[in-house]
């Protein structure tokens, strides 16, 4: 997530997780090419797993990250059930692998479990992970705009409530800066400022093992990224940005 000067806008950049990567070297790990995903296994999981994949992203954007948040499923299902589900729209039919539940177009509410179902699915969409992606995007925005209805964002106390309901499955590296600090800073984000990025890329298939690579150095978004010049970045290349 980047957040210019200002605090009006945010961006919510979502990278591939079969993203063909170099990977550092780490404790019981010699470094290598592998998705990307396969990083923070490759870091033992946890904290070490999460600083092996935070470096493997800053050699891939020349970005250093000030702060991490990990949340597993458990996590989300929690916060949405404690919102008290939120609002999904299914723009494209599609029956989950895990479930067998078929999910229909329209806009929907759904609960923690139906959510996290749907927007774990990325077989028979047109755009495959690409959608999951979107998904998964479109989620956040939703928790966001529950979230906000039932004024957690100005509510310290509600906000509370429901990080410590998510318990174990949230952790937060804010890198020194007090949580408090960081939640009301961001609290005059407008709702509407949010907006999706997918990373340039696209599919290929390398020794017969299926790949997502980098679309030209990623079409100059890790560039616009470091020089802070995302609003412009976005505005040139609509077709890797969603507004949620």
């Amino acid at each position: 997530m980047h957040v210019p000067a200002g605090m009006r806008q945010a961006y919510l950049i979502s990278i591939p997780r079969d993203l063909l990567v170099a990977i550092p070297a780490a404790p019981g790990y010699g470094g290598g090419q592998d998705k990307i995903n396969a990083a923070y296994e490759h870091g033992g999981g946890g904290e070490a797993g999460a600083q092996l994949l935070s470096a493997t992203l800053t050699r891939l954007t020349g970005i250093r990250f000030d702060g991490a948040a990990l949340v597993d499923f458990t996590g989300f299902k929690q916060v949405i059930d404690l919102l008290g589900g939120i609002r999904m729209c299914v723009d494209t039919e599609v029956r989950s692998i895990h479930t067998k539940t078929l999910f229909t177009p329209g806009c929907q509410q759904m609960d923690g479990a139906r959510t996290l179902d749907y927007v774990r699915q990325r077989y028979d969409l047109p755009g495959g992970d690409y959608d999951r992606q979107r998904h998964q995007q479109q989620m956040l925005r939703a928790v966001l705009d529950k979230a906000g209805e039932a004024h957690l964002r100005n509510d310290p106390v509600k906000l509370d409530r429901v990080l410590r309901a998510v318990g174990g499955a949230l952790t937060v590296d804010t890198n020194g800066v007090p949580l408090e600090d960081l939640l009301l800073a961001l609290r005059s984000l407008p709702a509407d400022a949010l907006q999706g990025v997918r990373v340039p890329s696209h599919p290929q298939t390398i020794g017969e093992v299926s790949y997502v690579v980098l679309d030209n150095d990623a079409g100059g978004l890790f560039d616009a990224l470091r020089d802070t010049r995302m609003p412009a970045w976005a505005g040139a290349n609509p077709r890797w940005v969603n507004r949620l």
